[in-house]
């Protein structure tokens, strides 16, 4: 089973010697962002600052920042353990495209019980504050880089609703502290709160506005998975939590939050209330310009009575962002073959922030297969912000980044293989010449066939591989010959 809640968590990490209690004082001003992104690089354990400068609570860091700790969190052995569950529970209707996805959720759900529930009693309304008790100066928000354009909290759940149909979201975005009562809520373009807002200014209505901190950690999880926005969060977070998240009406606007969580802070986002939010050191390893966002004013913060926050450290990868993408492009591989099934597998590199570039193999059926595919992934949700795709043969390895580069370098000829387009691309790319859209690229490494106008003499070459039974012979011999 997960972890009901962060704390339990952080407890259980502290018995295994994974986590590291901090008790000097440390400055939220680059000081942390410091220690936590060197922790990270090195692997190091989670860490908990009891004393942060300026801040009334504790702040929890690199919580999630190995792959062994966020499994742990999410009561896994192993990502593929989700996939093999949403895999065996489509089969054999394996029903398609977008609708046919919502449904398997819908079924998912039902099938494992996993519902929210709420409760009318909650830890985090256990202390409520309004009016001119709201400071959120005594939440430890992070000033991580030199050129950021002020303190952020960077894992605040955010949750809003459709003005129209009511259904939820929950997502996960930075949140730039303005002042006592004020944050920046960085809302691209892409997002579904964003157009929550937009939907609620057209009608001329304001926009309640709940972030939760020190969620459960499968809530905080759901939270970064990119499902289509009639999909909700907190269904996902209970199939994989495994039983039902336990959730609470807001005291001041009308949603819900995990009754679980640390800290809620609630208020209203006027129509049109903007100020400049940024730079900020984004995940991409380069700073996002300052552009308007949405203000919120904030009328309510509930908490738990000794409370603690819990935040991450974007930066240059690897940080902590690459354990939560790697469950996500593990936990979708099933969805997204309901969506192009000629996929075999996939890879989303870390490198490339789990969206610049996408590593898929499939087994070739006929000419141009590839190309077809390439095609595929760039009108799929949220794939179609994927700027390369590089495909490989069923039988390449894609999370061997030596053997794909292998393949890609030595089996194009870009004169034919090279698939350039134009469409959109995220909204934090700084590469594009201009904001929101871009040029794309897609490499087709496959093995060529004489339909695709490979006529030379003989065919594709083979690759050079040894001879099975002198292999499995050698490696028979391999304690004898002293190796």
């Amino acid at each position: 089973m997960a972890y009901d809640d962060l704390r339990s968590f952080l407890r259980a990490l502290e018995r295994d010697g994974d986590l590291k209690r901090i008790k000097a004082e440390v400055d939220p001003y680059l000081e942390i962002g410091e220690i936590v992104d060197r922790v990270n690089k090195a692997g190091g354990p989670a860490l908990l600052f009891e004393n942060v400068k300026g801040a009334s609570m504790p702040l929890a860091m690199n919580v999630f920042g190995t792959d062994r700790r966020l499994l742990k969190a999410l009561g896994l052995k192993s990502y593929d353990e989700i996939s093999d569950k949403i895999g065996g529970l489509l089969k054999p209707e394996l029903p398609q495209g977008f609708v046919g996805m919502r449904e398997a959720f819908g079924k998912l759900g039902a099938m494992a019980h996993v519902p929210p529930r709420k409760v009318k009693d909650a830890p985090v309304q256990e202390v409520v504050l309004t009016g001119d008790d709201v400071d959120l100066e005594q939440l430890p928000a992070l000033f991580t880089w030199p050129e950021d354009g002020g303190s952020f909290f960077n894992l605040g759940l955010t949750h809003t609703k459709h003005p129209e149909t009511g259904v939820r979201n929950l997502g996960l975005y930075r949140l730039q502290r303005h002042d006592k009562r004020t944050i920046g809520m960085h809302w691209q373009i892409h997002k579904d709160s964003r157009n929550h807002y937009q939907v609620a200014a057209k009608r001329g209505e304001k926009l309640p506005v709940a972030i939760a901190f020190g969620a459960p950690p499968a809530v905080t999880y759901a939270s970064t998975a990119p499902l289509p926005g009639d999909i909700d969060e907190y269904l996902f977070a209970g199939f994989v939590q495994g039983k039902r998240i336990e959730m609470v009406d807001c005291k001041t606007v009308p949603l819900q939050v995990p009754a679980n969580a640390e800290v809620v802070i609630e208020g209203w986002l006027e129509p049109g209330e903007m100020l400049p939010e940024g730079p900020f050191g984004d995940h991409t390893g380069f700073y996002t310009p300052q552009e308007p966002f949405p203000a919120l004013t904030i009328d309510c913060v509930t908490m738990r009575r000794r409370p603690l926050l819990q935040s991450i450290v974007v930066g240059r990868p690897p940080t902590e962002d690459g354990p939560l993408g790697r469950a996500t492009e593990r936990f979708f591989l099933p969805l997204l073959k309901i969506i192009i099934p000629d996929i075999v597998d996939y890879h989303l590199p870390e490198s490339g922030g789990f969206h610049n570039c996408a590593i898929v193999s499939i087994d070739k059926k006929y000419p141009k297969h590839a190309q077809k595919v390439m095609h595929a992934i760039w009108g799929a949700h949220m794939m179609s912000l994927t700027k390369l795709i590089i495909v490989v043969d069923a039988d390449c390895d894609v999370h061997n980044l030596h053997e794909v580069s292998w393949r890609a370098l030595g089996n194009t000829d870009y004169a034919r293989d090279l698939t350039v387009v134009e469409g959109p691309v995220d909204h934090l790319d700084h590469a594009s010449y201009q904001q929101f859209w871009g040029g794309k690229a897609g490499i087709d490494a496959t093995a060529k066939w004489p339909e695709e106008g490979y006529t030379r003499d003989g065919g594709w070459p083979h690759m050079v591989e040894s001879d099975p039974e002198v292999a499995d012979r050698v490696t028979k011999r391999w304690k004898e010959l002293g190796l």
